[in-house]
């Protein structure tokens, strides 16, 4: 007897500005664009809007997507999701939370979670392994340090217990960070394109050059980012069983 359809589950934890969804759509969508996934072997739940999320059995995997939110906020539906990560480790589930997701996976699993006291990070900027096994853990190939699009206010301040630090910037200590063996988190977005970048820049930049930011040399300093991208091809290679085309262009 066949083993019934399991899908990889995107966990929508919220949308992009109205300005960068019309020109390249939710986080969910960046993810299948980044990924080239087959939508029939996705689930896209948003939890910001009141989905419920199956039980983690029902998912072969699970990646947590980028808000706008703030995990600090204990929003009902945030504590939900992050009752349901917790369960999820539990079980073994394969996950991968970005940006919020990899905050409110910490603050799920018992780290503590809040504003990076050194600001917002955001453009470009070079993320460092931290050791040839984090190399090993995530992608084969990857070099000791790369570039990778981020834009955050939070971050994660205190790791859980038994959790370790893959990679850092000189922003943000906590670049990635595994719990166990198949479920891990990154700060950065391994899903943006440079366009996707500069949109976020394009959009934000009364609100950057008033916190301090030159915008105009943050979109200078775009580069891209295949190597931040492997970290999600990766996961979905050894996880979701989902095919991946064999080069993605970033």
């Amino acid at each position: 007897m066949n083993k019934p359809h399991r899908p990889l589950a995107i966990i929508q934890t919220g949308l992009p500005p109205d300005f960068v969804a019309a020109r390249h759509g939710s986080f969910s969508d960046m993810i299948c664009c980044a990924a080239d996934l087959c939508r029939d072997e996705i689930s896209v739940i948003p939890v910001h809007e009141g989905a419920v999320l199956d039980a983690p059995s029902a998912y072969r995997a699970a990646v947590i997507t980028g808000s706008p939110a703030m995990v600090t906020d204990l929003t009902d539906w945030s504590e939900r999701t992050a009752a349901w990560i917790r369960n999820a480790a539990r079980q073994g589930l394969p996950m991968l939370g970005i940006c919020y997701g990899h905050q409110l996976m910490a603050h799920a699993l018992g780290g503590k979670v809040g504003y990076n006291p050194r600001g917002r990070e955001v453009g470009t900027q070079t993320v460092e392994l931290l050791d040839e096994i984090a190399a090993q853990a995530l992608a084969e190939g990857l070099p000791a340090q790369f570039p990778a699009h981020l834009i955050h206010q939070q971050s994660v301040l205190e790791l859980p217990p038994g959790a370790k630090v893959l990679a850092r910037s000189a922003h943000d200590a906590h670049q990635i960070v595994q719990y166990q063996d198949q479920v891990l988190s990154t700060q950065y977005h391994p899903e943006f394109s440079t366009e996707i970048m500069r949109t976020y820049l394009a959009h934000y930049a009364l609100a950057l050059a008033k916190e301090g930011f030159d915008v105009d040399s943050l979109q200078a300093g775009l580069q891209t980012t295949p190597h931040a991208r492997q970290l999600l091809l990766s996961f979905l290679d050894r996880h979701s069983g989902t095919e991946l085309r064999a080069q993605i262009s970033a």
